[in-house]
C-alpha cells in the first residue's frame, strides 16, 4: 500500500465504493488490497475460464431499468482488489426484519440511489453458502446498458460478487447497511481488515445465523479511511435480528427484542424514542410493523417498502428467509413486482 500506484488505486476505492444510503453526499469506503488473483476462490486457484464463460453467459436482462440478473459459476477471492467508479450524490435506506409469523419471516429493504443499472446476483462459491444479492454495477463501471455488452463491462461484472449491497443466504441468513451520521470503527492488530461492504459477503459466504454473522463482524475490523460511517442489519430464518453499530472503537449490538425491528439513517446507539420518532421513515415503518405484530406477507412487506419510498429509490427487495422467495422492484414501479427464488438448505 505504501506505493505510489497502490496508494492512488486506494484513493479512488475511498472516493468510489458505497456513496448509498447516506442522507448526503459522502465519500466511498476503501477495500483492503490483494496480491490474489480475483478470479480465485479463498481456499483454491484461479477459477477456470469456462466458469467466466458460464457467468457471463448466464447475464439475463430482466427489465429496462435497467436490471439484470447473473449466476456466478465457481469460487472468487474474497479479498480480491477492486477499483470501484465514483458516482456520488445524496441518498438514504430504509430497511426493516419482520418475523412475527415465524413459519414466513421477511426482510425487506429500500436502496435510495442515482439512477444507475442493478443486477440480481446468485452465487454458489464451492466453500461457502450459496445466496443471492443486489449489486449496483454503476460501481463496477456499468453505467448504460451498452456497457453490459462490451469487453470490459463483461470482465467487470465478474467481479460482482465482491460488492454485495443486501442480500440473503440458502440459510435463510439475510444482510444488508445503511450509513449514519458516524462510527468509529476499532483495529485490532490481530484481527484481518476488510472494506465495509466486503464484510457483507464474508457474512453471506461464511454465516447461517444472527450469531454467525455476529462472530464475523467480530472477527474482522471494518477500513474506516475516508469511508461513509455504516450500520448493518442482519436476521435469520429463525426469527433472530441485529442492528450492528460502531461506537468508540467498539462494535455494539442492538438486538432485537420483538417480532420486528427496522432501521434506516440514525445510529440506535445513543437515540431516544423521540428523536427516533422524529423521523417520518422509522416512524412509518414502526408504526406498521407494531400493528401487523410483525406478521408481514411479502406482498404486504413490499407495500410498507413503497410507503417508505423517496424520489431516488432505486430498488425494493423482500427476502423471504425461509421461503428462499425474492421480490423487487426497481425505479418505485411497485405495480411490476420481479419475483425470484433462492433454493434454500
Amino acid at each position: 500500500m505504501a506505493e505510489s500506484s497502490r496508494v492512488a488505486a486506494a484513493l479512488l476505492l475511498t472516493t468510489a465504493l458505497l456513496a448509498g444510503c447516506a442522507t448526503g453526499t459522502a465519500a466511498q469506503p476503501a477495500e483492503r488490497r490483494s496480491t490474489q488473483d480475483p478470479r480465485a476462490s479463498a481456499s483454491g486457484p484461479a477459477a477456470p475460464s469456462a466458469d467466466h464463460a458460464a457467468t457471463l453467459a448466464s447475464l439475463r436482462k430482466v427489465d429496462d431499468h435497467p436490471l439484470w440478473t447473473m449466476r456466478y459459476r465457481g469460487g472468487y477471492d474474497r479479498f480480491a482488489e477492486i477499483a470501484p467508479e465514483l458516482t456520488p450524490t445524496g441518498f438514504g435506506c430504509s430497511l426493516f426484519s419482520a418475523h412475527g409469523d415465524p413459519a414466513a419471516p421477511v426482510f425487506g429493504r429500500n436502496f435510495d440511489y442515482d439512477h444507475q443499472p442493478a443486477l440480481l446476483l446468485f452465487t454458489t462459491p464451492p466453500d461457502g453458502h450459496a445466496s443471492v444479492s443486489m449489486v449496483d454495477v454503476s460501481y463496477l463501471g456499468l453505467k448504460s446498458e451498452a456497457d453490459f455488452t462490451t469487453a470490459a463491462g463483461r470482465k467487470a461484472l465478474l467481479q460482482a460478487p465482491l460488492l454485495p449491497f443486501d442480500g440473503m443466504n440458502s440459510k435463510g441468513l439475510v444482510v444488508g447497511m445503511a450509513t449514519v451520521p458516524a462510527w468509529q470503527p476499532g483495529s485490532d492488530p490481530a484481527r484481518r481488515t476488510v472494506g465495509s461492504v466486503r464484510i457483507m459477503r464474508l457474512v453471506l459466504d461464511g454465516a447461517a445465523t444472527v450469531d454467525e454473522a455476529l462472530a464475523v463482524f467480530g472477527r474482522h475490523n471494518i477500513d474506516p479511511s475516508d469511508s461513509p460511517p455504516l450500520h448493518y442489519m442482519v436476521a435469520d430464518a429463525a426469527g433472530r435480528s441485529a442492528i450492528v453499530e460502531f461506537v468508540d472503537g467498539e462494535m455494539v449490538v442492538h438486538r432485537g427484542r420483538g417480532p420486528w425491528q427496522a432501521m434506516v439513517n440514525f445510529a440506535v446507539t445513543g437515540s431516544t424514542e423521540q428523536s427516533r420518532q422524529a423521523d417520518h421513515r422509522h416512524r412509518t415503518a414502526t408504526a406498521e410493523l407494531e400493528a401487523a405484530g410483525g406478521r408481514l406477507s411479502a406482498a404486504r412487506a413490499m407495500d410498507l417498502l413503497a410507503r417508505l419510498r423517496q424520489g431516488h429509490t432505486q430498488w425494493s427487495i423482500v427476502y423471504g428467509g425461509k421461503s428462499g422467495e425474492v421480490r423487487l422492484a426497481t425505479g418505485r414501479r411497485y405495480g411490476t413486482v420481479h419475483e425470484f427464488r433462492l433454493p434454500m438448505d
